[in-house]
């Protein structure tokens, strides 16, 4: 009778594992993955309360006429490479987004590793109605090395 209580422990305590992550007995899950992409999204947060938000605020919506916005940004959705290297780089000259021009110099962090520019990208780029998703240190490697 005590090990048929347990199969049936066990059995209900599985039930309710799958039944939490949504996937079916069999599935792959993404919890490795998912936890990864919030550990990016803490501390790309971190490091843009640090680097960033100064000039675009916390609200990603810039400073005025000064500061470009980050969220609905179009430049930002549109080029993702130039805003890898831009994070690590800065950038000056001239640049439009949505529709409206700015002219304002943004230091680079060149001490800034590739796995926290990772961090910021993920953290801007799934913050204030974006959603793209992780940035990972792979792809922030391979377009540093593309950046003029």
């Amino acid at each position: 009778m005590k090990s048929r209580l347990n199969i049936t422990l066990l059995l209900f305590a599985v039930i309710v594992l799958f039944a939490c992550t949504g996937k079916k007995p069999g599935e792959k899950s993404n919890l490795k993955q998912n936890v990864k992409f919030e550990q990016y999204m803490v501390e790309g947060q971190l490091l843009y309360q640090q680097h960033c938000i100064n000039c675009h605020q916390a609200t990603g919506q810039g400073l005025g006429k000064l500061y470009p916005p980050l969220a609905n940004s179009d430049f930002m959705l549109d080029n993702m490479e130039a805003v890898i290297c831009l994070i690590k780089n800065g950038i000056s000259g001239k640049i439009i987004v949505n529709g409206v021009e700015y002219n304002q110099a943004m230091p680079g962090i060149p001490r800034i590793t590739n796995l926290e520019i990772a961090e910021i990208a993920t953290y801007i780029y799934n913050s204030w109605g974006n959603s793209a998703g992780q940035i990972t240190t792979e792809k922030v490697e391979a377009v540093l090395k593309t950046c003029e």
